[in-house]
C-alpha cells in the first residue's frame, strides 16, 4: 500500500499506528495501551521523557488585516511559542478559524508551518467559528480538508501511550444522555486500560465556567456541556484516573475543580479578549488582562505538572515575553 506524500504528512501529525496499511498496524500498536477503542494510538517508545502536551484554542485565524476579531502578532507568538516547546501532542480546542472559509483555513497553514515541519501531532476539536460564514457541510469538508486523517469524523479519541488518554468532543452536536456522541463518550471511557492515569477532554464550549451578564451570557455553560459535566460527576471519582477539561470560548483562562475533575477555560490563542468577572468558585483569582496563554501539561512519575503559560506583552509588535501566571498539579487516585 503506498500513500501520497501529502496522506503521508498528514498522517505523521497524528500516529503512525492509525495511518499503516492493514496488515502492519498490529505490530504498530503498543502493548499495552491506553485504550483498544483509541480512534488513533501513539505508542509508549514514539513519546518522548518527560511526555508534555500543549493545549489552547480560539486562534481565529484569519487575514492579517483584521485586528479586531484576531491579533495576528499575537496568534504568530503563539505558534512559535508552542512549537518551541516540541510537545508529543498539541490539542486544539476550537474556533481555529475566523469565518470558517478557505481563506482562514489558509492563513492557518501559512502560520502554523512550522508545526508542520516539527511534524508535530496536531489534535483540533470543533467550535462555533468553524461553522461561522459556510454550510455545514462545506464547513465540515475545509476542517476536514486541514486534518486529512480526521475525515469523516467530528469527535475522536488518542491514545498517547498506556498513561494518557485525550478525548476530543464536539461541543456543536448533541452531547445530552443518550445521544450518539454521549454514548460513544461512555465506551471510550469503559474501554479505558486500567493503566491508565490521566484522561484530557478537550472541546470549545465550557462545561463548568464564570457566568457573565449581558453580552457575554452566551458564553455561559449550555444544557449540552452541562449534561457532560454532570456524567463526568458519576464517572471520575470512581475512576483509576484523574480527569482534565479543556475548553475555550470565552477568550480568557479560568479554573475549577468540581466533582472530581479539573475544569479550564483556555480561551487565549489570540482571538479579541473578553473580561471576566471572577466567582468564587474560580481557582485563578489574578486581575491580569488580558491572558493570551497556552497551558502545558508535563507528566511526571506520580503526577502531572500543569502550566498556564502567559503572554506579558501583547501589545507589543514582536510580542515575546512569557511567565508562568499559574501552575497546578493533577494527581491519580491512590
Amino acid at each position: 500500500m503506498k500513500m501520497s506524500a501529502a496522506a503521508l504528512s498528514a498522517c505523521i501529525a497524528f500516529s503512525q499506528g492509525a495511518c499503516a496499511p492493514d496488515h502492519q498496524r498490529s505490530a504498530l500498536r503498543p502493548a499495552p495501551t491506553a485504550s483498544l477503542l483509541a480512534t488513533f494510538t501513539v505508542p509508549d517508545a514514539d513519546l518522548p521523557t518527560p511526555l508534555v502536551i500543549v493545549a489552547y484554542g480560539d486562534m481565529r485565524f484569519t487575514d492579517e488585516s483584521e485586528t479586531g476579531a484576531s491579533v495576528p502578532s499575537v496568534r504568530r507568538a503563539l505558534v512559535a511559542k508552542v512549537a518551541s516547546e516540541k510537545p508529543a501532542a498539541l490539542f486544539l480546542n476550537g474556533d481555529l478559524p475566523w469565518h470558517g472559509i478557505a481563506a482562514d483555513y489558509a492563513v492557518f497553514k501559512d502560520e502554523t508551518a512550522v508545526w508542520r515541519e516539527q511534524h508535530l501531532r496536531v489534535y483540533p476539536a470543533l467550535g462555533n467559528h468553524e461553522f461561522s460564514r459556510c454550510q455545514s457541510a462545506d464547513c465540515l469538508n475545509l476542517w476536514w480538508g486541514a486534518f486529512p486523517p480526521l475525515q469523516g469524523r467530528r469527535w475522536y479519541s488518542v491514545a498517547l501511550g498506556s498513561k494518557v488518554l485525550g478525548i476530543v468532543l464536539d461541543s456543536d452536536a448533541p452531547l445530552l444522555p443518550g445521544s450518539e456522541q454521549a454514548l460513544w463518550l461512555e465506551q471510550q471511557l469503559g474501554a479505558m486500560s486500567p493503566q491508565v492515569r490521566y484522561v484530557l477532554i478537550v472541546m470549545h464550549h465550557p462545561p463548568v465556567a464564570d457566568l457573565a451578564d449581558g453580552e457575554l451570557a452566551s458564553h455561559n455553560p449550555r444544557a449540552n456541556e452541562v449534561a457532560l459535566a454532570q456524567d463526568l460527576a458519576r464517572i471520575a471519582p470512581a475512576s483509576h484516573a484523574a480527569f482534565m477539561v479543556s475548553a475555550g470560548h470565552t477568550h480568557n483562562y479560568e479554573r475549577f475543580f468540581r466533582d472530581g475533575v479539573t475544569y479550564l477555560v483556555s480561551g487565549g490563542g489570540g482571538a479579541h479578549p473578553y473580561p471576566v468577572d471572577r466567582g468564587r468558585d474560580d481557582l485563578y483569582q489574578a486581575t491580569d488582562f488580558p491572558n493570551f496563554h497556552y497551558i502545558r501539561l508535563t507528566m511526571r512519575d506520580d503526577h502531572m505538572d500543569v502550566e498556564m503559560i502567559r503572554l506579558q506583552d501583547p501589545a507589543s509588535a514582536a510580542p515575546r515575553e512569557w511567565e508562568i501566571r499559574d501552575h497546578f498539579t493533577l494527581n491519580p487516585p491512590r
